[in-house]
């Protein structure tokens, strides 16, 4: 927890870490006060044995909140993240002032999704005990634009935006690695346990980041969450894929200040 004024809780996504907020963390904590956790089975936090849900990761929100004696507050989701908050906002609407979902979905619309998904990521996490490199620029290919992506090859050690470099986001990635279990128990909060019917009843003002290019969490399926959120706005980020609030990070914190702010 870092900063001052009203509380921002940052969730993040499939197979991550809190470190993940890398870009967002510092920035957003000069005019709040901003919660980053890892998520159940992932990080530093508890590996039960136990297929998860978003039921189950939602509560553990509330759960913090409760721990650190916060009664509301902003939430920013990405990714599973974003899955979580959803659920969150569904179960728990007076805890929450506003939503904020990046580069997310609904869930995955099927089985084959899950195992797909669940597939990839224990891959990755294999590549990753052996060659943490190697798997950062196979999973950049999906994360960053093509162009963005040629500056961060010929520079690992620069620190874009001031924030982060390279060299940091492959040193967070290895940070608290997780199992193969726990992969296979968060996996299990990816399928779809939210419908669109489901988002109509958000009433708490919520904004979208969809990012052009990401070829993760489609932006086309943001629109369409857009589409049925009472009170929403939606933003396109260009040029960037499903890692935009690394690559565009000054342009995504500017609209979360100001969403949060106005």
């Amino acid at each position: 927890m870092q900063g001052q004024e009203y509380p921002v809780i940052l969730v993040h996504g499939f197979g991550g870490n809190k470190e993940g907020w890398i870009a967002q963390y510092g920035p957003l904590s000069e005019e709040f006060q901003v919660v980053r956790f890892d998520n159940r089975n992932g990080g530093g936090s508890d590996r039960p044995n136990e297929p998860l849900t978003v039921e189950i990761l939602a509560d553990d929100v509330r759960g913090l909140m409760d721990y650190l004696k916060i009664e509301k507050a902003h939430i920013i989701g990405w990714s599973l993240g974003g899955i979580i908050v959803q659920k969150f906002a569904l179960k728990y609407p007076s805890r929450l002032d506003k939503l904020i979902l990046i580069n997310t979905v609904m869930g995955a619309p099927n089985e084959q999704g899950v195992e797909l998904l669940k597939k990839n990521m224990i891959e990755e996490l294999e590549l990753r005990k052996q060659d943490p490199e190697e798997d950062f620029w196979r999973g950049a290919r999906l994360g960053f634009y093509l162009k963005f992506r040629k500056e961060m090859k010929a520079n690992p050690k620069k620190k874009f935006y001031g924030l982060w470099s390279v060299e940091d986001l492959i040193k967070n990635s290895i940070k608290d690695l997780p199992t193969t279990q726990d992969i296979i128990n968060q996996s299990n909060a990816l399928f779809k346990t939210i419908t669109l019917n489901d988002l109509s009843k958000i009433k708490n003002p919520t904004l979208l980041l969809a990012a052009s290019h990401d070829r993760l969490t489609s932006s086309n399926t943001m629109a369409e969450m857009h589409k049925v959120i009472p009170n929403s706005t939606l933003e396109i980020i260009d040029k960037a894929g499903h890692s935009s609030p690394h690559s565009k990070a000054p342009e995504i914190n500017k609209i979360i200040i100001n969403f949060l702010k106005n």
